[in-house]
């Protein structure tokens, strides 16, 4: 089964906390901060919302950084995705 986003909506899927710090010390589960960065992996067509053009301007593969609290979370074929506002997105992590 297939996601496809409608008007600015993208459909993004979490990427892993890290494991450790920088200076080695293993983090247990309940330590771990929530990720913040994401990659996107469906992106809808854009279009007028609210009387607005909106223009998509990130593409399927991009890692993204969003706000804490954003989106909808959703669970299909046992992975779990999150669907947001492309207004939700802070920035395009590049490397």
């Amino acid at each position: 089964m297939k996601i496809k986003p409608l008007a600015d909506r993208v459909v993004i899927k979490m990427l892993e906390a890290e494991e450790t710090t920088k200076g080695g010390i293993i983090l247990t589960s309940s330590a771990k901060e929530k990720p913040q960065v994401a990659e996107i992996v469906a992106v809808g067509p854009g279009g007028v919302v609210d009387g607005k053009e909106i223009k998509m301007e990130v593409k399927v593969g991009d890692k993204v950084m969003l706000q804490k609290y954003a989106g909808t979370e959703v669970k299909l074929d046992g992975v779990e995705y999150m669907i947001l506002r492309q207004s939700d997105i802070l920035a395009i992590v590049t490397d």
